[in-house]
C-alpha cells in the first residue's frame, strides 16, 4: 500500500470536502458549466466533485485507490456523478486533445515526473480548452502549512510561465494565500496559481 493510500484510509476527509478557494474563482471566472474535465492527483475528490455539481464531466486520475473510493462516496453524498481512474500520474498514457479542462490542485510528484505530467497535460487540453492550477511554490517550505517537505517536489514560477509560454495566460499569481483545507493545507502558503488557454 503507498503512503497515500495510508493517508486517505481514515474516514475523515483530511483536506475536507469543501474545493480549493481558487478552484471556485476559476469556475466562476470562465463560467465552467459544460465540456469534459481532468482533475489530476484529485485525492478524496473535493474539486472534482464542485466541478460535477457546476455541470461538467468530470474524471479523476489518482494513484490513491482509497482517495478514489472516498471520491466517489463524496460524489454520492453530493448526488454528483464522477469518473475515477487508478492512474500513475508520471507514467500516463495522455489521450490527445479529449478535455476541455485540465485541473491540478496541490499536484506534486518528482522533478522527471512533474515534466512528464506537464506535458501530459499540455497534449490532453482541446485547442480553446484550460489548464488551471493551484500548487506550492519554492518558496513554501518555511511556512509549514502544507505540501511536500523537499523543495525539489515544489514549482517554481519562472518554470511554469515558460511551460505554457505559447498558451494564452488568463491569471497568473504567485505569493502568499491563506488556505484552511482539512488538517494538512492550514494557514498562510506560499502559491502558484494558472489559468491558461490553448491556442
Amino acid at each position: 500500500m503507498n503512503p497515500w493510500d495510508r493517508r486517505f484510509q481514515s474516514e475523515t476527509y483530511i483536506y475536507g470536502k469543501e474545493p480549493n478557494e481558487f478552484i471556485v474563482q476559476a469556475q466562476s471566472k470562465l463560467n465552467l458549466k459544460k465540456g469534459r474535465c481532468l482533475a489530476v492527483a484529485e485525492g478524496e475528490g473535493r474539486n472534482a466533485v464542485y466541478l460535477a455539481g457546476k455541470g461538467l464531466d468530470v474524471t479523476v486520475w489518482d494513484y490513491a485507490e482509497e482517495g478514489l473510493k472516498k471520491t466517489q462516496a463524496l460524489a454520492a453524498e453530493k448526488g454528483v456523478y464522477v469518473h475515477t481512474a487508478l492512474t500513475d500520474l508520471t507514467a500516463a498514457q495522455w489521450p490527445s486533445e479529449a478535455f476541455d479542462t485540465v485541473v491540478n490542485v496541490f499536484g506534486h510528484v518528482d522533478p522527471a515526473g512533474r515534466t512528464s505530467m506537464l506535458r501530459g497535460i499540455r497534449n490532453a487540453i482541446r485547442p480553446g480548452g484550460y489548464y488551471i492550477s493551484e500548487v506550492y511554490s519554492k518558496h513554501q517550505l518555511p511556512y509549514k502549512s502544507g505540501g511536500p517537505p523537499k523543495e525539489e517536489f515544489l514549482y517554481d514560477a519562472a518554470d511554469m510561465l515558460k511551460t505554457f509560454e505559447d498558451w494564452k495566460i488568463i491569471h497568473f499569481f504567485t505569493g502568499e494565500v491563506v488556505r484552511k483545507e482539512g488538517k494538512l493545507h492550514n494557514g498562510l502558503s506560499h502559491v502558484i496559481q494558472m489559468i491558461a488557454q490553448k491556442q
